[in-house]
């Protein structure tokens, strides 16, 4: 019962950053031996893969609840095999998780935007999309809104998918775990493009994703309290904290998984023979 009064005091109490991009102060990086790099004084990020390694970076901070925004523009050209990740992650063997996966293919042919949401070390929530414009062009905003009421997957504004919490009906949701946020360009081609069957052409390598404007709005957890340095208030609080879908951002959603969406799993029963999971019945 003490959990159920804690909740709502704790989000009274913590105060909230919204800090623009800087990479050099909020991130760092973390493997690859120098395929990642920061450049233009900590606006831009860089990551590089070529046969002999991939590289990533995550962020300094860790969070307990947040809306995360990063600009991405993926590895252009003939990219099959290859795969651009932006999650969140928590550590331990029971991790939670909050997924985009960004999966390569042939020159021509879309992307795959591959997410995902585990807790407590299990998934299997995944729902998969095809993109409405070319995410190699430019740069576009992918958003991570996580509060304790729904997961909101976006993309330049636009809702792609809600996770809501359902634990009313059994269903596990991240709420517990202090998550850092992670990014990484790496090599799958034993399953990334077409389930494995085009494998990464080398002779196309190094290949790049870029990345700016990252954006932390968020509880930034630390010595076992969230809180905020440089915390802009109640106001802040109230919106991503707070937010769900109104009916026009459910309408654009809807729009979204009936043209763009390719993979459900609540509506995969032969995976499912014993019943589908319970927040597919309930949604």
């Amino acid at each position: 019962m003490a959990n159920t009064y804690f909740l709502p005091l704790f989000l009274s109490l913590i105060a909230i950053s919204s800090v623009s991009a800087n990479f050099q102060r909020d991130v760092e990086i973390t493997w690859g031996d120098g395929r990642g790099q920061i450049t233009n004084n900590g606006e831009l990020l860089t990551l590089s893969l070529d046969k002999s390694s991939g590289s990533g970076f995550q962020s300094k901070n860790e969070y307990l609840f947040g809306k995360i925004d990063m600009q991405m523009k993926l590895v252009p050209g003939n990219s099959a095999g290859t795969v651009t990740t932006l999650y969140l992650k928590s550590p331990g063997t029971t991790w939670d998780e909050i997924d985009f996966e960004f999966l390569g293919n042939l020159s021509g042919d879309p992307y795959t935007l591959h997410t995902n949401v585990y807790t407590q070390g299990k998934g299997d929530k995944e729902q998969q999309f095809k993109l409405w414009f070319d995410p190699t062009a430019d740069f576009h905003t992918y958003t991570i809104l996580w509060n304790p009421q729904r997961i909101i997957f976006t993309v330049d504004g636009t809702p792609i998918r809600e996770f809501k919490n359902m634990e009313s009906v059994g269903t596990l949701f991240p709420k517990n775990q202090p998550m850092r946020m992670y990014s990484s360009l790496w090599n799958a081609d034993d399953w990334a493009t077409r389930g494995g069957l085009v494998k990464t052409d080398w002779s196309k390598a190094p290949f790049t994703a870029s990345y700016r404007g990252f954006n932390q709005e968020a509880c930034v957890w630390s010595n076992g309290k969230s809180s905020c340095p440089n915390g802009s208030g109640q106001e802040t609080t109230g919106s991503w904290l707070s937010q769900e879908l109104d009916s026009t951002a459910q309408e654009r959603m809807r729009w979204v998984q009936k043209n763009y969406m390719i993979y459900n799993y609540c509506t995969d029963a032969k995976r499912f023979p014993q019943g589908l999971p319970k927040e597919c019945l309930a949604a």
